[in-house]
């Protein structure tokens, strides 16, 4: 089997995206997984960074990336998990095997205390380590 190539988009790259990608990696060291957005923010969010690091995933080392860099590899599959990247995702023109929508709340729009902004993003983090690691174990060929 070939090695199996993921490309997960958001709209800013820097928080579900990311969190998506770092738990995909640490699935299967041997998926090639990529993440990029529509309109990247300049930095991965740091709560992002804070609560996956809880669960010892390190998120830190990675950079938001514009989606155009990878318009021309090969996908096997091509996952969005925000509607606004859902909706204005670009064309891959055909070297997308399997496109995906594993739609989260967007934890970063939470406002109030830091506790309860620290509550929303682990809600959200759980989520996405469920709904990823079921696509991770159908996808298994």
């Amino acid at each position: 089997m070939d090695k199996l190539k993921v490309l997960i988009l958001c709209t800013g790259n820097s928080c579900r995206s990311q969190m998506a990608h770092g738990f995909l990696q640490s699935f299967d060291k041997k998926i090639e997984v990529h993440s990029a957005g529509t309109e990247p923010a300049k930095l991965v969010n740091s709560i992002a960074v804070k609560v996956m690091k809880e669960i010892g995933i390190d998120i830190s080392h990675h950079t938001p990336k514009m989606v155009y860099q990878y318009l021309n590899d090969h996908w096997d599959y091509v996952i969005t998990v925000c509607n606004n990247a859902n909706e204005t995702c670009p064309g891959f023109y055909g070297k997308v095997t399997h496109r995906l929508h594993i739609g989260f709340e967007d934890p970063s729009h939470a406002t109030g205390t830091e506790e309860f902004i620290l509550s929303e993003f682990r809600k959200v983090r759980d989520v996405i380590k469920t709904k990823f690691y079921e696509f991770y174990l159908s996808s298994k060929h």
